[in-house]
């Protein structure tokens, strides 16, 4: 895993709150996020102060990937191809755009084909 590039998933960001150990290798590095993943976690409704503010301090530890125009063309061009909703594709685009590889639990992320990916199973 050393040397790798991840691209995290808004739900392995939960998990790791969570103190899920099976994600805990994908932080040995300052892990990338998409954009898309930062609103997902910190825009939930009825959010605690304490508990925003953690989220928050996650979000510091991550290198965060704006939308460019290049992801934003690939993310269309991938729902053009593979039934995804628009955060997902965003994210696939992201990952792909920048030469990262997908650490996720969302299974459907397997149906694009030229995305690097690290399936979690959590149990």
């Amino acid at each position: 895993m050393s040397g790798s590039k991840y691209l995290l998933d808004t739900n392995i960001i939960v998990y790791a709150l969570k103190g899920l150990a099976s994600v805990r290798p994908y932080f040995t590095i300052k892990p990338f996020v998409s954009i898309l993943t930062e609103i997902e976690t910190l825009g939930v409704k009825d959010l605690r102060e304490e508990e925003f503010a953690i989220r928050q301090t996650a979000m510091e530890f991550c290198e965060i990937i704006s939308l460019t125009p290049s992801v934003k063309a690939r993310a269309i061009a991938l729902k053009r191809k593979v039934k995804l909703a628009a955060p997902d594709a965003i994210i696939a685009a992201t990952a792909i755009e920048e030469g990262l590889t997908l650490v996720t639990a969302d299974k459907g992320f397997k149906r694009i084909k030229e995305l690097q990916l690290i399936l979690i199973e959590i149990e």
